[in-house]
């Protein structure tokens, strides 16, 4: 179920990747219209969190401090209403698996180049050899460029059921017993992080755009393609490998390939196509392998 969430979610943040304007300038407009836009996709595009298992969550929190109190009797009462939520979700027909409590959209663009990455690779490396883990650890974290939905759920399959165990034992005046489950039932929230590498994105506005306008500003075209070409080694050097038969190197000989035909004929429309498609399924690929490993943690 979570691998299932998760690619779903994916899927619908692929769908909404558009193209800026036709006419923007410089590469580096494309470029941030394209992580404007997926960013607004993806908060658009976040679970909606339900009113019942947020209250039931909540609720679980304040039989714990009731029984902090010794005031088994307001437990009781509070463990029956936050049963009483979930019920109603039980209830409902096509009931999911799990609930959302929370969700948020982080977003965090590598500003360096392709040469701060290998140098920080490089200090993280010496780091390690040295033994000095935690700054190893500090300078990795800025080595990523992406952008994270993350989402926290109630498991609907075991959460109420914990909560009529401690139910169970409160009436059996086993307070202790009932405050083991619920601190064990609070443990089992399932966190989901959907991950989107933006020089993916980046480089697949940028190619989209380079095809629009190839024809009335070659000039322009091959920058979006040197543009593009650069956000693919920094997605590679930064790590964001792929399943796909097709490779960065791949990627880039299709670029090439594009670029030699601007500059000669300008008959480049089926390479484009090509690139397009080959760059779609690689992001798609590795999106779903990132997340796949992630999830594995």
């Amino acid at each position: 179920m979570k691998k299932l969430f998760a690619l779903m979610t994916t899927m619908v943040l692929l769908l909404g990747t558009g193209v800026v304007n036709v006419m923007a300038d410089t590469p580096a407009e494309v470029s941030a219209g394209a992580v404007k836009h997926a960013k607004s996709v993806a908060e658009k595009k976040q679970q909606q969190v339900v009113k019942e298992a947020v209250d039931a969550l909540f609720l679980t929190h304040k039989v714990l401090d009731d029984l902090d109190k010794k005031d088994q009797k307001s437990a009781i009462k509070d463990l029956e209403k936050a049963i009483g939520k979930l019920e109603v979700v039980l209830a409902a027909k096509n009931a999911p698996a799990l609930l959302p409590i929370d969700s948020s959209v982080v977003a965090v663009e590598y500003a360096g180049d392709l040469k701060s990455i290998e140098k920080s690779v490089k200090q993280v490396k010496r780091l390690l050899d040295d033994g000095r883990v935690q700054e190893a650890r500090r300078l990795l974290d800025t080595l990523q460029s992406e952008i994270d939905i993350i989402t926290v759920n109630l498991p609907l399959v075991s959460y109420p059921q914990a909560l009529k165990l401690a139910a169970k034992y409160l009436h059996q005046n086993k307070a202790d017993e009932a405050r083991d489950v619920l601190e064990m039932a609070l443990n089992t929230l399932v966190r989901n992080d959907i991950v989107i590498p933006l020089p993916l994105l980046k480089a697949e506005a940028l190619i989209a755009q380079a095809k629009k306008i190839a024809k009335t500003h070659k000039d322009q075209a091959l920058k979006h393609l040197d543009a593009a070409r650069n956000e693919l080694q920094v997605a590679e050097a930064l790590g964001y490998t792929s399943t796909s038969d097709t490779t960065y190197k791949a990627l880039d000989d299709s670029i090439a390939s594009v670029e030699k035909e601007i500059k000669g004929k300008n008959k480049a429309e089926k390479l484009f196509d090509e690139l397009i498609a080959k760059l779609k399924e690689f992001k798609e690929k590795a999106i779903k392998s990132l997340n796949e490993k992630r999830e594995e943690k």
